[in-house]
């Protein structure tokens, strides 16, 4: 058995390290890069493909090419997470790093920490729906910072322009933004013809109400700045600048959001995922292209494990705590686990008894309650996916229930009263018992050091 070493690199040639199967370097520093030719005589090189192991670090997407070549011939393919090769690394030398170093102590992996290895089971960038999911967050991202910039804009035009129109944008006030910015031009308009502005773009929402409103809005803020030091037209430029992108952006999501339900109906034909109650289509696509096939990991701990959302632990001698989750993993799998979560709760009568019961007998906050129930919401999925049948929903005594059958369950027996959620909450990470006990203990013997 032999284990390559990969030292990748995204402009310069990648540097690979083989050693047998006690860690003795067989050949050192040979580059290579994503070119066909040069690949297959690397692969020829390391001998056997049945018998070779490849690790490397998931860098960019210069790992994919690398990572689909010795898959197709046979190899295993492993990948290693960056900060446990950097651990590593520092341990060989502090003062010293080359690309051979690099090589050789990723060729070395499986010795040194075996637990570590994870097998690449999927070429990541190159599936369309984890491309798909990722996309859509940095929209989602792009879109919220636009809003914000035009709320902050809207700050230098008094209080009044953000209490008529709102913190959300809705069509009537980006038409407003876009056309008339300027309060000059609202004043110009009149409140006949403002009215009939916002009626026509609100469809009948808004009335003469909210023209008068806005009318009022543009008169302060020209009162505010009556003294000069702003230019209102180039404020207007700004903020129609903004709401321009602002749609931009919303027809890119919904364009973006169609094509994720057809990658998710084509990776997931029966719709397991989606069965789950508080998933629909995008939600489904962001868990599927983010978790993968869940039948790559060895149980639903792993699957949980890979979450980042189970609690990290901290052990020395007697004592052993839970600080917080170790958010290893994907972020984004957590978010979309966190927001179907929330939802589930109300539609999954077993997943209201748990919230009820962590909020009223724990006195847990409501977000660390929904990260629970996230992790049972990840686990009955990924047994439902490895099964290969669709989610069911049930009562708490496990029988079958519809839609209606379940919110009124959830209504009668888990609604949480409002004296509780007025109450403050058990801090995530206060110490148990017996954490308080050997801390008073220790307090005694030794005095206490404050940061």
């Amino acid at each position: 058995m032999t284990t390559m070493g990969i030292d990748l690199a995204v402009r310069s040639a990648h540097v690979a390290t083989l050693t047998d199967d006690r860690g003795q370097v067989v050949w050192t520093r040979r580059r290579f890069h994503n070119l066909h030719d040069e690949l297959v005589a690397v692969s020829d090189a390391a001998g056997p493909p049945e018998e070779l192991t490849v690790v490397m670090e998931p860098t960019r997407n210069a790992w994919v090419i690398v990572a689909a070549h010795f898959r197709a011939i046979g190899a295993k393919v492993v990948l290693v997470a960056p900060e446990q090769s950097s651990d590593l690394r520092r341990y060989f030398t502090k003062h010293t790093k080359n690309d051979r170093l690099d090589s050789l102590m990723l060729a070395r992996m499986p010795l040194l920490h075996p637990e570590g290895l994870s097998p690449a089971s999927d070429l990541g960038p190159a599936d369309a729906l984890k491309r798909a999911v990722r996309r859509r967050v940095k929209l989602v991202e792009s879109h919220l910072a636009c809003r914000q910039r035009l709320d902050a804009m809207l700050d230098l035009l008094g209080p009044r322009y953000a209490e008529v129109l709102g913190v959300r944008a809705t069509k009537t006030a980006l038409h407003v933004l876009e056309h008339y910015g300027n309060p000059y031009s609202i004043r110009r308009l009149g409140l006949r013809r403002l009215t009939d502005v916002v009626k026509r773009t609100s469809g009948g929402h808004w009335n003469e109400d909210h023209a008068e409103r806005l009318l009022a809005a543009a008169n302060e803020a020209i009162t505010l700045w009556a003294g000069g030091g702003i230019d209102f037209d180039e404020l207007a430029w700004d903020l129609a600048s903004e709401v321009r992108v602002l749609r931009q952006l919303d027809d890119e999501i919904t364009r973006l959001d169609t094509r994720i339900v057809g990658l998710y109906d084509r990776a997931d034909p029966k719709g397991i995922i989606r069965s789950a109650p508080g998933i629909g289509d995008v939600l489904a696509g962001g868990i599927l292209g983010r978790l993968g096939d869940a039948n790559r990991f060895a149980n639903l701990a792993a699957i949980r494990s890979f979450s980042g959302m189970v609690p990290g632990v901290n052990q020395s001698g007697l004592s052993e705590t839970n600080p917080s989750i170790t958010k290893q993993g994907d972020p984004g799998l957590r978010r979309d686990l966190w927001f179907a979560a929330d939802l589930a709760r109300h539609q999954d009568p077993q997943l209201a008894a748990k919230y009820h019961r962590l909020v009223v007998e724990r006195r847990l906050h409501h977000f660390s309650a929904v990260c629970h129930i996230a992790t049972t919401l990840l686990t009955r999925i990924g047994a439902c996916w490895r099964n290969d049948q669709l989610y069911i929903v049930r009562d708490i005594d496990g029988q079958p229930v519809d839609r209606e059958q379940a919110k009124a369950i959830i209504a009668e027996r888990y609604s949480i009263p409002a004296e509780v959620r007025r109450r403050k909450p058990v801090a995530m990470s206060e110490p148990t018992k017996q954490e308080s006990t050997n801390r008073s203990a220790l307090a005694r013997s030794t005095p206490t050091i404050r940061a």
